[in-house]
């Protein structure tokens, strides 16, 4: 009989990346294909409604709560875990196997956390681990990401752990179930989750982070932390009309972004953001179909955002470029690979017979049903425009475009298996629905392939196709250009320098007109506060993780004392 805190599969999974780093190379790779399978045969047989609990000090912890919403995304947890240690078997790295272990395990743990102690618990350690995943390609840049990708992981925990004692403070409950908007620190909990579930102004760390990870990494980080995030939603703020909007916001506009975007992964990561909108609008309107759709939406943008991640790091690995204005023409020398990213984007496209028509599907139809006809205008219009910004201009500009300057192999097998096994399982939930159908969290009685339903939709990807040819003949397509398009990062790469040049300008003036009667000892005192940008100045340094989580800590306890 294991302990209780053992009987989450996550634990599983955290133990052998734990173990990973002491084996020899061909253990190491047994293990991190091994764990996610035993991990899934595991989940699978344990009867839905079983819970585990254990005393903590006066409380009783659930390490595990395995229902429907929990089984859905603990499936599609081990199966992305599975697949991406087939992509990244070619790797000598210890590290990055463990990490990836780790993380997968922690977001794992997360959905099958039955209170508000454990999910903080695992919560933090998907931050730990994931940021691990960056600072491991061991580059200056992507240190530096890490550090600013950490600060936003541990703050969104920090408000988690704030917004859940203020919640237990007045409930006295601890179990992690629905608290939505009224409930004490209801506010503070949904901005834990919006943080990682990167909400309209929150969601900058994701294309921050994302194309800074190695071609490897960037795979694992696309599947875990944003759809934790989802579940996370889905179990404590289902129905809660203010995600509607929230959500529909996400769906238009990263596009722009996403149009302008060079790095193609930035492209992918803007992409992303705009599929967690259709998610986030499902879990607002809070029905069953909703929820279904949402939880099918995961399952079906884990696999095709990791083939097309997959896809675009294959050719990373193989070209040493990523960007669309360095690429093309290697549809010749890496045909397996063009063919599995035409297979990702068709299905974020929303084909029919792929998987993503059939996820779509679901929520469009949940969202008709509850009488939202401008969302539903706006989820529509989004699904069209997928074909413009990825589904036509990744396998365009990575594979098809004019470029006899690229010469390169096809990439290794292992990478080919992995993106051939989610191409696989992309069809598979497509034409056959009732096998996504069956890992839902409610009984499902749709159908996706009526007639009517089939010809709407060729009809709008025909249509958005002849705008894209349009646009393209006409010159105004947005071509990639060499140039840093910028989003919210404006704040910390714009607004705050020139905050620092005026906050340095009105010292000097004030220290011009009364210096004489400074002393040195203010002096010094206000020279140690100047906030400057040059290669000298305070802003301008790197600041440790202590130091940020130390502010954010502040940050917190200050709404803590403001809220009592």
């Amino acid at each position: 009989m294991l302990p209780a805190w053992l009987n989450n599969p996550g634990m599983l999974l955290i133990i052998a990346g734990s173990v990973i780093p002491l084996l020899p190379y061909r253990l190491r790779m047994v293990v991190l294909l091994g764990a996610p399978a035993a991990s899934l045969l595991w989940l699978w047989q344990i009867p839905l409604g079983t819970t585990t609990t254990m005393a903590l000090l006066d409380y009783t912890l659930t390490p595990m709560r395995v229902d429907g919403l929990a089984f859905t995304f603990g499936v599609i947890f081990n199966v992305a875990a599975f697949l991406s240690g087939v992509y990244m078997w070619h790797t000598h790295s210890r590290l990055e196997p463990a990490a990836a272990l780790i993380y997968a395990g922690s977001a794992l743990g997360a959905v099958l956390a039955g209170d508000l102690i454990t999910l903080f618990m695992f919560w933090e350690v998907t931050a730990i681990a994931s940021a691990l995943l960056l600072v491991i390609r061991g580059l200056r840049d992507a240190m530096i990401v890490a550090r600013r990708y950490l600060l936003v992981q541990i703050g969104s925990g920090l408000f988690l752990m704030g917004g859940a004692a203020i919640y237990i403070h007045a409930t006295g409950d601890i179990a992690f179930g629905h608290i939505g908007l009224d409930a004490p620190g209801g506010w503070l909990i949904l901005l834990a989750f919006g943080i990682k579930a990167a909400f309209p102004l929150l969601h900058n760390w994701l294309q921050d982070a994302y194309p800074s990870a190695s071609a490897t990494g960037t795979v694992v980080l696309s599947a875990f932390t944003t759809k934790m995030a989802i579940y996370a939603l889905a179990r404590g703020y289902a129905g809660t009309d203010l995600l509607i909007p929230i959500g529909a916001v996400m769906t238009i506009f990263p596009i722009v972004y996403a149009m302008l975007a060079n790095d193609l992964r930035r492209v992918l990561s803007y992409s992303l953001n705009v599929q967690l909108g259709f998610m986030v609008v499902a879990v607002g309107i809070g029905t069953e179909l909703a929820l279904n759709g949402a939880a099918a939406h995961a399952v079906t943008h884990i696999l095709y955002k990791a083939l097309l991640f997959m896809s675009i790091g294959a050719v990373l690995h193989q070209t040493g470029h990523v960007r669309a204005t360095e690429l093309g023409g290697l549809a010749r020398q890496m045909p397996w690979t063009a063919a599995f990213c035409v297979i990702g984007a068709a299905s974020i496209s929303a084909f029919p017979f792929m998987a993503g028509f059939v996820s779509k599907s679901l929520i469009l139809k949940a969202v008709a049903y509850e009488h939202w006809p401008g969302i539903w205008i706006t989820l529509t219009a989004a699904s069209a425009g997928a074909l413009l910004y990825v589904g036509i201009k990744i396998p365009y500009f990575a594979f098809f475009a004019p470029n006899d300057q690229i010469e390169c192999k096809e990439a290794p097998l292992n990478m080919r298996l992995a993106m051939g096994l989610t191409a696989i399982a992309c069809i598979a939930l497509g034409l056959v629905p009732s096998l996504l159908y069956s890992i839902l969290p409610y009984p499902v009685d749709y159908n996706p392939y009526t007639a009517s339903h089939i010809v709407s939709q060729l009809q709008l990807l025909a249509f958005s196709a002849l705008v894209f040819w349009l646009a393209w003949r006409a010159g105004l397509y947005p071509l990639p250009k060499r140039a840093v398009h910028l989003d919210t990062d404006w704040v910390y790469r714009m607004l705050l320098p020139r905050f620092g040049y005026v906050a340095e300008r009105v010292y000097h003036a004030v220290l011009a007109k009364f210096g004489s009667g400074m002393n040195s000892v203010t002096e010094r005192g206000m020279g140690r506060l100047r906030l400057r940008y040059d290669a000298r100045g305070v802003m301008s340094r790197t600041w440790s993780t202590g130091w940020m989580t130390l502010w954010v800590a502040i940050l917190l306890v200050v709404y803590l004392v403001l809220y009592y």
